[in-house]
């Protein structure tokens, strides 16, 4: 039942584009119990099917650049390789701290834009007052 909700809150992240496999890897280390490694390679076969879908919804919606999803893609192979190499040859606790650090800077960048949101709309709300 457990990885019936993890699946599905993974999932729903997924498909908003918010990073469901950033998400899975968390709870499956922290309610799963399963090693880093473990979670990061499930993850790995978990996002196929994710991200075929969630393809298939934006591209038919037209929100796909073509060329350079092709681009990045390409890029993203030689990364994924080279980043699976790295992965493979790092202990465990070392992995989970760089997963954290990651986490953190994502957490980081994510306030900073909200900051910077807000300080838009308020700014924009004086000159409309």
């Amino acid at each position: 039942m457990l990885e019936t909700l993890i699946g599905a809150f993974s999932g729903i992240f997924s498909g908003i584009g918010m990073g469901g496999g950033t998400i899975l890897i968390f709870l499956l280390t922290t309610f799963d119990g399963l090693e880093q490694h473990i979670a990061q390679a499930t993850n790995l076969i978990y996002f196929v099917p994710t991200a075929i879908s969630a393809i298939i919804v934006s591209y038919r919606e037209k929100n796909v650049d073509v060329k350079l999803a092709l681009f990045v893609s390409t890029c993203g192979i030689i990364g994924a390789i080279i980043g699976s190499k790295i992965s493979v040859d790092t202990e465990v606790g070392k992995l989970r701290k760089l997963f954290g650090i990651f986490l953190a800077i994502i957490a980081i960048h994510e306030i900073y834009t909200l900051f910077k949101e807000y300080k838009l709309y308020k700014k924009r709300n004086t000159k409309n007052s």
